[in-house]
């Protein structure tokens, strides 16, 4: 019997209605992520609001999804993994880009791979990212104020992709065709 509940706006708790039907609203569906997640309205709407401060940071569009798809894959969310896949096809991602960040190998592009490895820095070292590797992120181009961005960035994802594991979110229909697994992890879940 499963724990948690795929809550719709009418069985939701009252509290997370309002943000239910802002997503509905917004996306034109309910994810079933957002109905499982609205069990807790403050984690619902901590997320979706942190998630909303972290889209307006320094980093440019293609940046942020580097950081999420390097938490994504690092902490084995499928279903954030396939929505930010979607969401980079969307953007006319560089095929090899998005290829090399589902593999969790390097990117092609050597700005972009900087700033992939200083997020694994950021997530191994627990934010004590050793000199050498910050100097390296900001040799890449990056500012001082990037770095934090990142910190940002994983804080909003590890919200995620730790929420959406402990509920077992499945993917909805239209990312089933960016569904991914873990590698040695065989078939994907949909």
């Amino acid at each position: 019997m499963p724990v948690f509940t795929p809550h719709t706006a009418d069985t939701a708790p009252a509290a997370a209605r309002p943000t239910i039907e802002g997503v509905r609203r917004t996306l034109g569906h309910l994810p079933a992520a957002v109905g499982l997640l609205a069990e807790s309205p403050e984690l619902l709407k901590g997320f979706l609001t942190v998630n909303g401060i972290f889209e307006n940071c320094g980093l440019d569009p293609v940046e942020r999804e580097v950081v999420v798809l390097t938490v994504a894959t690092r902490n084995e969310c499928h279903l954030c993994v396939a929505m930010h896949t979607a969401t980079l096809t969307r953007r006319e991602a560089a095929p090899d880009l998005i290829a090399a960040l589902r593999a969790g190998t390097p990117l092609p592009d050597d700005r972009l791979e900087a700033l992939r490895r200083f997020t694994l820095a950021v997530l191994d070292r627990r934010g004590a990212v050793p000199d050498d590797d910050l100097a390296a992120f900001l040799a890449a181009g990056y500012q001082p104020r990037h770095a934090l961005d990142v910190v940002l960035g994983v804080g909003t994802y590890t919200i995620s992709t730790f929420a959406n594991r402990l509920v077992d979110a499945p993917l909805d229909p239209p990312l089933a065709p960016y569904a991914w697994e873990p590698a040695g992890h065989g078939v994907s879940r949909d």
